[in-house]
């Protein structure tokens, strides 16, 4: 009954509706950090945006499809998180908060990012998994500081060459892809450390032996007659990724790594990083 009357006072603007859904929250909290994942909003309370020294904002697994220009006021906030929602497009307040350094996008239904994304230029951490993407948009090569870009789960084919630009990348996710070769802009970033490939269509694997700061490759499921070639302490977990270049076979049957063997993946969008 609980959630079934905070989804009706979500749609009533009125002050008293506002304080019911947060919760008697009326002024910042100390750890800087506003927690309302869950509640089946279907906009943003504005009094939130009052809070203008606010460092972390959790708003996934809602009804978002918008968000109001007031965000603007929360030029302290460096963790965005929108994941689980029902987000088109990208609302353009969001590129506004240029000290944000984690964006959570991931679940929505987004087709591409706006070129206004560019200003975010403190972003170290992108999520854009499972949404609509058939092309990793360029203006995400243009976030100069970007360590971890977690893309899986779309229609991606292919990736941008202007991708080798981001020097500071070090882990890539691709897996749930449509990728039918190993992206060769790939082979261009020696300073990558995890390259997750896992879940696409690739049927041969380039060696990947030269690339000096690999640490993990995850290529699994894909329909490929080789592993990839790595450089020795370097970890491959899929097929064959024991034994070089010839699989082990017992019975005739090929013998792939167990799943307890597979680290696990990140960790859900919605979890609270440190």
């Amino acid at each position: 009954m609980g959630n079934s009357l905070k989804a009706i006072v979500t749609f009533v603007p009125s002050n008293k509706c506002q304080k019911y859904l947060l919760e008697d929250l009326e002024e910042m909290p100390v750890d800087k950090m506003v927690d309302l994942s869950g509640r089946q909003l279907r906009r943003l309370p504005l009094h939130i945006c009052s809070f203008r020294d606010l460092v972390k904002l959790y708003l996934s697994d809602n009804n978002l499809n918008h968000l109001p220009p007031e965000l603007e006021q929360l030029q302290n906030l460096q963790i965005l998180a929108l994941d689980f929602n029902n987000f088109k497009a990208l609302p353009l307040v969001v590129c506004t908060l240029k000290q944000l350094c984690i964006l959570y996008l991931g679940n929505n239904k987004l087709c591409s990012l706006p070129l206004e994304l560019r200003l975010l230029q403190n972003l170290k951490t992108l999520w854009i998994e499972s949404n609509c993407l058939q092309y990793l948009p360029e203006v995400v090569c243009e976030l100069s500081l970007l360590k971890t870009l977690h893309a899986g789960s779309n229609a991606l084919r292919t990736l941008p060459p202007q991708l080798q630009c981001l020097q500071e990348l070090r882990t890539i996710w691709l897996s749930g892809n449509l990728l039918s070769e190993f992206p060769p802009v790939l082979l261009n970033m020696p300073f990558l450390e995890v390259i997750d490939v896992d879940r696409n269509s690739i049927r041969f694997f380039p060696s990947l032996a030269h690339l000096p700061g690999l640490k993990l490759v995850i290529y699994d499921h894909n329909p490929c007659r080789n592993a990839p070639k790595v450089a020795k302490g370097v970890r491959r977990v899929g097929r064959w990724s024991e034994e070089t270049p010839e699989p082990r076979k017992r019975s005739g049957a090929v013998i792939d790594i167990t799943p307890d063997e597979k680290p696990l993946l990140p960790p859900a969008a919605k979890t609270k990083p440190e």
